[in-house]
């Protein structure tokens, strides 16, 4: 059996791997370590879709430019001529509601003055004020109810749709915005706390000389998504620090570190393991890993959505926009559309505009099983009852990814939990990826510029952001 030794070993070249392994090679680049994927390909869930001059994405299609982390990891990989964006200043979202399409403004006074719930379901919002802290776990539909009243319910089913494709009666306010959280709980109202700290930064740009920041922009690369993790994948596999179609199949402690088995017969001994994989992967090797301090849970229910692409000349009359998000009680096919023409203009041949229909999620997983004339026929259909479209497309597809999307639900909290004692009892065992602390590019980045500092000793304080609602 053949042994690899290097310093660090970095299982999984998804976007939190890939990450990790750059920021590492920045910080301390005489430093030795090995990313292992057991795929042909890099990326993970990042994937980029091509036909027929017609651009989309079987995962996700952008992220906001708004954290430092992801702008510089865009510099390391070479890509910053190479960016696209939507700025959220120049585009609003739509909302489906007693079936037509409203529009949504990107800016809290504006969605104020929007005729989109009555003005006494708008003062009931400022029952935030006086309402008690909710103890417990409760569910994102039961804490928005109880802090601002059930008008806003449509609202959040919409946001939480359009991120995690789940379900506000199942998924927990403590997972999706735990800074929130925190913050209600100090401030005893979530208005309270949103003007403090709304007072606090304008204080901050005084003092700095600032002036008052825009909204970000919604970000992707001339060739899609996967150009991203592509690039980063070729710095590495250039410095002979990427292993493509390599399995891990088991893993055990070491007196100075960990021994990792594949399905080559090989072994790779490091002495700091980084498990950079979606949180179900992550679990099943764990619980081989330390049977002695198994996971509370074996698996976190996933969502999974399939893609309709449908492609229009410009006789399709298209709203302009990021595109539009149904809630349940709407009881639609679809969860929405991205209009995707509008946010990226290349993503279709010249002339012809490219719409983007999302199916399935964790409500109606049933709808995945149709087939994909059936899906298209549905999605089409549904669609066409909001938006003016022609009597058929000139291009049709269905995406079918195999990732799902990780929902925090009951016992996701006891999950991140364990994760922390973990890392405390092994000091030399990091895990990050898809689902442990968000499914936002950025968040991995963070979370992966953070163990790179961490490793390289210069540790740096995580900023946790209050993450903006973008409806």
């Amino acid at each position: 059996m053949t042994m690899h030794k290097t310093d660090i070993c970095i299982v999984g070249s998804g976007i939190s791997g890939l990450a990790a392994a750059t920021f590492l090679r920045k910080e301390q680049p005489e430093r030795s370590l090995l990313v292992l994927e057991k795929d042909e390909r890099p990326g993970g869930a990042i994937r980029s879709y091509h036909s027929e001059g017609y651009l989309a994405e079987w995962g996700p299609h952008g992220f906001l430019d708004n954290r430092e982390e992801s702008r510089e990891l865009i510099n390391l990989a070479g890509l910053k001529k190479n960016t696209v964006t939507a700025p959220l200043g120049r585009f609003v979202r739509y909302l489906c509601l007693n079936g037509r399409l409203s529009m949504v403004p990107q800016t809290p006074s504006r969605i104020l003055m929007a005729p989109l719930i009555s003005w006494p379901e708008k003062l009931r919002i400022l029952g935030d004020l006086q309402r008690p802290y909710y103890a417990g776990e409760p569910t994102v539909a039961q804490w928005v109810e109880h802090r601002f009243g059930p008008a806003l319910l449509p609202f959040a089913d919409a946001i939480y749709t359009g991120t995690y494709a789940g379900d506000i009666t199942k998924l927990r306010i403590d997972g999706v915005m735990p800074r929130l959280r925190r913050l209600e709980q100090e401030h005893g109202s979530v208005l309270k706390a949103l003007f403090s700290r709304m007072r606090a930064r304008s204080r901050e740009r005084k003092v700095a000389g600032q002036s008052k920041p825009g909204l970000p922009a919604m970000t992707s690369f001339t060739a899609g998504m996967e150009q991203f993790p592509l690039a980063l994948a070729k710095l590495l596999h250039n410095a002979s620090c990427l292993q493509l179609n390599t399995l891990v199949q088991g893993v055990r402690q070491h007196q100075d570190g960990w021994i990792l088995n594949t399905e080559r017969a090989e072994e790779y001994h490091c002495r700091h393991l980084v498990l950079a994989l979606p949180i179900n992967a992550a679990l099943a090797l764990m619980r081989a890993v330390l049977p002695e301090q198994p996971p509370p849970t074996e698996f976190l229910p996933e969502a999974r959505i399939d893609s309709v692409l449908l492609g229009f000349g410009p006789e399709a009359a298209i709203p302009f926009g990021f595109g539009y998000l149904a809630p349940e009680q709407e009881k639609r096919f679809s969860l929405g559309a991205l209009f995707s023409t509008h946010m990226f203009p290349e993503r279709s041949p010249e002339g012809e505009q490219l719409l983007e229909i999302l199916v399935g999620g964790r409500r109606h997983p049933e709808r995945l099983q149709l087939s994909d004339n059936d899906m298209i026929e549905q999605a089409y259909a549904d669609v066409r009852q909001l938006i003016a479209l022609p009597k058929e497309p000139r291009f049709a597809a269905v995406l079918r990814p195999e990732a799902g999307i990780p929902q925090p639900e009951e016992g996701y909290l006891k999950l991140l939990a364990w994760r922390e004692e973990v890392e405390k009892r092994h000091s030399n065992l990091h895990i990050l990826g898809f689902g442990w602390k968000g499914i936002g590019l950025n968040e991995m980045v963070h979370e992966a510029k953070l163990l790179a500092r961490t490793l390289a000793a210069k540790p740096m304080v995580s900023t946790e952001e209050l993450k903006g609602i973008y409806v």
